[in-house]
């Protein structure tokens, strides 16, 4: 059997691997356009931080050790431009310019996710970037080094550009943050989100909302941002105002797109076409509370669902449950956790939400070092079912949120959650876990 991949980080080499060490005399091919596979693209704005470091730290896995031990024929430097469906090829150019062409029985689309660039006028000037491969942190490492950035603005706040904001910071550089819709963190209850803006504020950081962007120039002193009533200058500028789905190779050669243009999959990754899977950034999944298809990019997904592609090319009949959405992301001394939906959501998903926020510590009261710990938790009021759980806080929010997740994934309901008998201990958390605390709260709105 030929099993071809498209496109080597995670999903592409986590399915190229397993179906090797499963089959190994599958012939498994995978293609991939820049030079880098199996990195850790999450520590990025980390590795920025640290002057010290090198990005290439982050690379979990060389090229050669692909080939030289698990005997695949990784081809970097590979751009594949067609799917021919029909007669079962892809072919591509080389970053050298030669044209290649490859025929398949299964072949993965794991072609990620890139970062939207807004049509702004002065995008493309120098000084002006998005980070999403490893590439692009090399070159914005480099500038900031070189250059050397006093000042920057990014445009976004979603989860890199808050990440990108402490990095920057931690560089010594000043900073701004501006975005067009008038909501910081739309997605995060507000009490919660009120918090995590004030903890940008103390580290220096401002934040312009509701500012229409109309263009970026040169200035004689570098660049600026030209906003509604305001115009932002600095060194550097960030674009980091979300990612989109890869997925034209795939529509070109007339796999279904779905929600977010997303390759549609099924529970097994299958796309319409029954030879093609899709796995990582570029495919939709399941959503565990709701049942409905999401696009939700994560780490973990793509790594399972690589996983799952080679285990149903082998022969194994796979399929996975979904996701919940479960994410954490730092800000500065504050953790962001959340999983499940939001109010809004499970209102358009057809159920009758109730909801509570709750301040709780992170420690019992007289323990020293105790932070404050905010909770908003979401609960179906016809069933009693979890539905969605955020958490913010100081410490005691990372790895807290698990526990909500995996409920969601057990379709739990708030009176089973309720009683779940969760550890205890004084420097880790008050009796009455916070989670427990708003459960109690949320019960009593039934």
């Amino acid at each position: 059997m030929k099993f071809v991949v498209i496109g080597g980080d995670a999903a592409g080499m986590s399915a190229a691997s397993r179906a090797k060490r499963q089959r190994p005399k599958m012939e498994v091919t995978v293609f991939e356009k820049t030079n880098d596979v199996s990195y850790s693209a999450c520590g990025m704005p980390y590795n920025l931080a640290d002057p010290s470091r090198e990005m290439d730290d982050l690379v979990v896995r060389q090229a050669q050790v692909f080939r030289q031990k698990q005997n695949i024929d990784l081809r970097t430097g590979h751009l594949v431009k067609e799917i021919n469906a029909t007669n079962k090829t892809i072919c591509g150019v080389t970053d050298t310019g030669s044209f290649f062409e490859k025929m398949y029985d299964k072949l993965l689309i794991a072609t990620g996710a890139s970062p939207v660039i807004p049509d702004l006028k002065g995008c493309d000037l120098p000084g002006v970037w998005a980070l999403k491969s490893l590439e692009d942190g090399r070159k914005i490492k480099k500038f900031i080094t070189d250059t050397p950035v006093k000042k920057a603005v990014i445009i976004g706040m979603g989860y890199i550009a808050l990440e990108m904001a402490e990095a920057l910071k931690a560089r010594n550089i000043a900073l701004e943050m501006v975005k067009p819709r008038p909501t910081f963190l739309p997605w995060l209850a507000p009490e919660l989100a009120h918090e995590v803006q004030n903890e940008m504020s103390k580290n220096g950081v401002t934040v312009h909302t509701g500012r229409q962007i109309h263009k970026i120039e040169l200035d004689s002193n570098g660049l600026k941002v030209v906003c509604s009533n305001r115009t932002l200058f600095g060194d550097m500028v960030l674009v980091a105002v979300g990612v989109q789905p890869n997925s034209k190779i795939a529509r070109d050669a007339g796999v279904q797109l779905g929600i977010d243009d997303a390759v549609t999959v099924d529970r097994s990754l299958k796309t319409s076409n029954p030879d093609i899977y899709s796995a990582g950034d570029c495919a939709d999944a399941y959503h565990v509370v709701t049942g409905k298809r999401v696009w939700i990019p994560l780490a973990l997904r793509a790594n399972r669902a690589g996983w799952a592609v080679a285990d149903n090319v082998c022969g194994k009949n796979i399929e996975l449950d979904g996701i919940a959405g479960t994410a954490v992301f730092k800000v500065f001394d504050f953790e962001v956790a959340r999983t499940g939906i939001t109010m809004k959501e499970a209102e358009t998903s057809g159920f009758d939400p109730i909801e509570v926020s709750i301040r709780s510590r992170s420690r019992a009261h007289a323990h020293p070092g105790a932070v404050p710990i905010w909770v908003h938790m979401v609960g179906d009021k016809r069933s009693g079912r979890l539905l969605g759980v955020q958490m913010v806080g100081r410490e005691g929010v990372a790895h807290r949120i698990n526990a909500p997740a995996v409920a969601l994934h057990a379709r739990m309901t708030i009176e089973t959650f309720s009683q779940s008998d969760l550890a205890y201990a004084p420097p880790f958390g008050p009796t009455w876990d916070p989670l427990l605390t708003a459960m109690n709260q949320l019960k009593k709105q039934r």
